[in-house]
């Protein structure tokens, strides 16, 4: 049987993910922060200890809260670096992922468009995507793709979190709504179920339209 592991798989994007591998009979771990916290090099390397092998491997998890740049402490700085850039580099360097499998890494739209209050999100996850792209070419070399997926506007509750009024928000969107987590998660699903392997090292931005970059 397939296993996969799928990091932040309690909630939003990750738990979406998680059942629509589960609905093609996919073996799925659904980490929660409980049994994994990314932001803690320790509980990374404890999981590690258990979970050092899968087919199929989704790198996800939440960001900081929006934050001014000149009141970014330096605590801040070093709680995200782990999470969004170190600990899942130190993932990548000690799981095996299975010959043939699939690595998805649900990062974000500011990698593509910056914003000023996600600065912290968009330095880190933007350097992670680099260090994802340049790795796909070695995973290639065992058939393992690489998918870095972009998530724009998604209904999740981080979203509610850092927009006041999204139904104000939604007037604005191309699509007049939110995208919705299952159609991440039955992406993700239609790539491995129909064995899609060429579409690796590339970013998907997730994002109903609203981007204005074209790569």
């Amino acid at each position: 049987m397939t296993n996969a592991i799928v990091l932040g798989g309690s909630r939003g994007i990750g738990k979406a993910i998680s059942e629509s591998l589960k609905s093609i009979k996919i073996d799925v771990f659904a980490a929660s922060k409980n049994d994994i916290d990314t932001s803690d090099l320790t509980s990374v390397k404890k999981f590690l200890e258990i979970h050092n092998q899968t087919d199929v491997l989704i790198l996800n998890t939440g960001g900081p809260e929006p934050k001014p740049f000149l009141t970014i402490t330096e605590e801040d700085w070093n709680r995200y670096h782990n999470q969004l850039f170190l600990g899942f580099v130190t993932i990548l360097q000690n799981i095996k992922i299975n010959d043939g499998g699939y690595i998805f890494l649900i990062s974000s739209s500011v990698i593509k468009e910056p914003s000023a209050k996600l600065i912290i999100s968009s330095a880190y996850r933007a350097a992670f995507a680099e260090v994802f792209k340049v790795l796909s070419k070695k995973y290639a070399e065992k058939n393992i793709s690489c998918v870095n997926i972009a998530p724009g506007p998604i209904n999740t509750d981080r979203t509610q979190e850092l927009i006041k009024n999204v139904k104000e928000f939604e007037k604005i969107l191309p699509m007049k709504r939110l995208g919705e987590p299952q159609e991440i998660g039955n992406f993700v699903k239609a790539i491995i179920e129909n064995n899609i392997k060429y579409l690796s090292g590339v970013t998907i931005n997730f994002d109903g339209a609203n981007s204005n970059y074209i790569f």
